[in-house]
């Protein structure tokens, strides 16, 4: 519990969540983000919306982890397409548990794990989905 509790404290801290003013996409769209690893945890850049290392944590690096187990040298960087809508070739499907410090916990039944989402998922949905679907890839494909 200390554990879980010290994770959601940092992410909270580090996850610099701006504002929900970015153009937010429609229900149907495939989304795509280009994370990396840096200072010990996944994070991408996301111009359109101001996000600069934006940290993944609690949780998530290590789903992130099982996506990209295949994929060679995915640390410096791979493809992650993501939607609220399942779409061809998914790899993962996280359901939304509940929302907690701004954020929100989602649930990967595959992986039996919990990952904590921070407020910048505004930034790409007006409100939380109650379930998203990854793939990632590698930038050739």
């Amino acid at each position: 519990m200390k554990r879980r509790i010290m994770l959601l404290a940092l992410g909270v801290l580090f996850c610099s969540c701006g504002t929900r003013e970015a153009p937010q996409a429609s229900a149907n769209s495939i989304m795509i983000l280009s994370p990396y690893r840096h200072g010990g945890t996944w994070v991408f850049d996301d111009p359109s919306t101001g996000l600069v290392k934006e940290p993944f944590v609690s949780g998530i690096p290590e789903m992130i982890d099982h996506l990209v187990k295949d994929i060679p040298d995915a640390d410096k960087g791979f493809r992650m397409l993501f939607s609220a809508q399942p779409f061809p070739g998914y790899m993962m499907k996280v359901t939304w548990r509940r929302a907690e410090h701004g954020g929100n916990w989602y649930y990967s039944e595959e992986l039996d794990m919990e990952g904590w989402l921070c407020p910048a998922l505004f930034k790409y949905f007006k409100e939380a989905p109650r379930e998203l679907y990854v793939k990632a890839e590698s930038k050739t494909s």
